[in-house]
């Protein structure tokens, strides 16, 4: 196992990208639309594909093995500094709260259904990755 310190301060790293590429994205999209958080939903998509893939194609199986520490930094930092969860359920009771309980329920259900598919889609093209280089090892 690799060293606490490390490990801390390889998440810490991680989470600290994570958190200004959600802000750069986040401010990106915001003048998209004011009345559905979209930016929020792209980045907690792509966050949920990207902590998939990664995950998927970094297992000791996996097409890129990777250690440990390389696995927390993106996993733990990156994908969870990046991604957005406390966001999305502020800003779905805030939609609630203001009386738009039809947009709080699209953000709801759009949002945990892209995700889902997102992750989905991230572990399977992975899992293509994988089998290919398992069949081009002779």
């Amino acid at each position: 196992m690799v060293d606490r310190f490390l490990t801390t301060v390889a998440i810490a790293a991680g989470g600290a990208l994570g958190s200004v590429a959600r802000y750069w994205v986040g401010i990106g999209l915001a003048r998209w639309s004011q009345a559905m958080p979209w930016g929020t939903m792209l980045i907690n998509a792509s966050g949920s594909f990207a902590i998939a893939f990664f995950g998927t194609l970094t297992l000791s199986s996996g097409r890129y093995p990777a250690s440990d520490l390389v696995r927390l930094f993106f996993m733990v930092g990156i994908c969870g500094g990046y991604t957005t969860f406390s966001s999305f359920s502020l800003q779905s009771f805030d939609l609630l709260r203001g009386g738009a309980a039809g947009r709080a329920a699209l953000n709801m259900v759009l949002s945990v259904a892209i995700c889902m598919l997102c992750v989905a889609a991230g572990h399977r093209a992975a899992e293509m990755l994988n089998r290919a280089q398992a069949e081009a090892v002779p």
